[in-house]
């Protein structure tokens, strides 16, 4: 049997050590994503009580480097967890066409007061199989990256700034991406997902400088991200794991929760996230061993550089 993921136990020096390159790279994507899940909250340095006033603006870049910790399922629906502790790299870019933080990278497409439309990036780790009992000798799973456009609206933005409290807004993203299975040896596409969600951001919670976040998400798929993850072909069927074929539609629901603060040149961001697979077109799949699961991750960082130009503050 060929396994499709990546495999660390190949021969070849160069291709081991690209393996372990884009596998860290995924993992840092993932941890990335379920933060961005959670809100903008992360997005900039809360003023403390003096600074509640105009400036001149925030550096055209920053630099810096952190630790996370992200523990999550092997996949959506499976019983076995993975966790890592990995380095985390800081760069936050403002520029006029791009601009890129701990939050996300966006380059919006188009652009209005409360409307905007940018690129949306996710992706999902490679999957071994052998260490799943639902998909013991079943072909390893490649990692996914998914790519497309997003339509953000915001639907409450007050920015009556005190010193015991700090912006607030309410927000509805919803992002259509294709998704692509990626390894050394293929690019190809598998399926689509929609991803409505629903955020709300309350930044300086009660003049204490920490930013909270919470978000609601409900996930669409097609037929073929649905049978990336969860079919079972008769070649694999057996009488503990019958054949199944899954079928496009709701993909779960998720819930996130988001804490995040900026002091000084350092930072500090947790986040939580519950999955919900009940009523989920490929529930029955006997891939899915849990409907219910949960992530969460912890990082923290430092900024050692910044640029002495300044731009505009934006949301």
């Amino acid at each position: 049997m060929r396994a499709r993921g990546i495999d660390a136990a190949r021969p070849w020096t160069a291709c081991l050590a690209a393996a372990r390159v884009s596998t860290a790279l995924f993992l840092v994507l993932v941890a990335g994503s379920a933060w961005t899940q959670g809100l903008a909250t992360q997005a900039e340095s809360v003023p403390e009580e003096k600074d509640f006033v105009a400036e001149s603006g925030l550096p055209r870049w920053e630099l810096g480097a952190g630790v996370a910790m992200v523990d999550f399922p092997l996949y959506r629906g499976a019983a076995e967890r993975q966790r890592y502790w990995l380095p985390t790299p800081y760069v936050q870019y403002r520029g006029d066409y791009l601009q890129m933080d701990r939050e996300r990278m966006r380059s919006p497409l188009f652009e209005r007061e409360n409307v905007e439309i940018d690129l949306s990036l996710n992706g999902s780790v490679p999957v071994d199989s052998s260490e799943s009992r639902a998909r013991r000798g079943m072909d390893d799973l490649d990692p996914t990256l998914e790519l497309g456009p997003e339509l953000r609206w915001v639907l409450l933005r007050d920015e009556r700034r005190t010193a015991r409290r700090g912006d607030t807004f309410i927000d509805l993203r919803v992002p259509l991406r294709p998704v692509f299975a990626v390894s050394l040896e293929r690019f190809e596409h598998v399926g689509w997902l929609a991803q409505p969600t629903l955020n709300l951001a309350y930044k300086n919670v009660l003049g204490t400088g920490w930013n909270l976040g919470a978000s609601v998400a409900w996930l669409y798929g097609d037929a073929g991200y649905h049978r990336y993850f969860y079919d079972v072909g008769a070649r694999d069927a057996s009488a503990e794991r019958p054949a199944y074929q899954a079928s496009g539609g709701a993909s779960g629901q998720q819930r996130t929760l988001t804490l995040s603060r900026v002091r000084g040149d350092f930072w500090l961001g947790a986040f939580f996230r519950q999955d919900d697979l009940h009523h989920a077109v490929f529930a029955d799949s006997p891939l899915v061993q849990r409907r219910s699961n949960h992530a969460m991750g912890l990082a923290f960082g430092w900024t050692f550089a910044r640029s002495s130009e300044r731009v505009p503050t934006r949301e």
